[in-house]
């Protein structure tokens, strides 16, 4: 954990009520068909702190925010972003008021240029209103500030090289910085990423990570959906679990990553083992040295007369089983 302050004066428990919540969410749900994508009876996010949102896929994580960002309708409940009520807000009102998203899947415009991309980010656009765009003395001068505003960030994302590039052309991590930076065009008060590392290259891994942590420091809150453990505990100061749509857990990284309710949930009770713990290589050394025998090494033949049947199918087809498990 990287911040020690008390962010709560209760048990850290699911739905445990916070010193200085910016967002305060009361029996969010959410439906498709039947089943609960969503069902949050209370949720409350830190201010000015870093929260990881965890889970297995299909836990309800990118539908919550897709909830509180106004991009989807609840079935029922209400919440607050800094006290004022968000529900039934249309997502750019919820961006204007300083609560921006991005997405796993980058939004970015590919047939505009970066510097283009980052300038759709502004608020208060002259372009908006008719009146004032007919006069350059009167928008002018703001499209110089919105272009002065995007230099900086693009200096600091290390994108100002890019910014009469194509966004088409930037790699994964790029678009990742790049939608990133575009939502700090808005000047917000808490940051939402959801997943920001899925498909970085590793190189620019520390980068996306140095950002996050500045995003602290420079007064944001963020709130982000990953699965890297690693990262989770390197940089959150508070985390948040949901499994089937509901908050199984919640508290700091080092207690909530031995909290039971999240070893069955997340990362599972048999033989798995968080690689991010320093000692995690070792005990699943441990754990495979009780197996009866090892088939490292043998030949196909003799695979199978350990009881062993390969199961063929596409990708997520299906699970493999043993020869022994097959005949039960």
């Amino acid at each position: 954990m990287t911040d020690a302050s008390p962010i709560t004066e209760e048990e850290t428990r699911p739905g445990c009520r916070k010193r200085d919540p910016i967002v305060v969410a009361r029996n969010v749900t959410r439906s498709f068909g039947g089943i609960n994508a969503v069902d949050v009876e209370h949720l409350e996010i830190p201010r000015h702190k870093i929260t990881a949102l965890i889970g297995p896929n299909g836990a309800g994580k990118t539908t919550l925010f897709n909830l509180l960002t106004g991009f989807d309708i609840p079935n029922s409940g209400d919440w607050e972003f800094d006290g004022k009520p968000l529900a039934k807000v249309a997502s750019h009102k919820v961006a204007r008021m300083g609560m921006v998203r991005t997405f796993q899947l980058t939004k970015v415009m590919g047939k505009l240029t970066v510097m283009e991309n980052m300038r759709l980010g502004a608020t208060d656009q002259p372009g908006e209103s008719l009146a004032r765009a007919l006069f350059k003395g009167i928008w002018g001068g703001r499209e110089r500030e919105i272009t002065e505003q995007a230099e900086v960030l693009l200096t600091k994302f290390k994108l100002d090289t890019k910014r009469d590039d194509y966004a088409a052309s930037l790699s994964g991590g790029q678009r990742k910085l790049l939608e990133m930076a575009r939502a700090l065009m808005v000047r917000p008060r808490l940051v939402m990423l959801d997943e920001p590392m899925a498909g970085v290259n590793p190189a620019l891994t520390q980068s996306l990570l140095d950002h996050i942590k500045n995003l602290k420091a420079e007064g944001m809150t963020v709130l982000f959906v990953e699965h890297d453990m690693h990262m989770v505990r390197h940089i959150a100061d508070w985390v948040v679990v949901m499994a089937e749509g509901k908050v199984v857990a919640e508290g700091p990284p080092d207690i909530v990553m031995k909290d039971q309710a999240v070893i069955d949930a997340y990362l599972g009770a048999h033989h798995d083992v968080d690689l991010g713990d320093s000692t995690g290589i070792e005990r699943l050394e441990e754990e495979l040295a009780h197996d009866a025998e090892s088939v490292v090494g043998t030949e196909d033949e003799g695979i199978l007369g350990h009881g062993v049947t390969e199961v063929g199918g596409a990708h997520a087809a299906g699970p493999t089983h043993t020869d022994e498990e097959t005949k039960r």
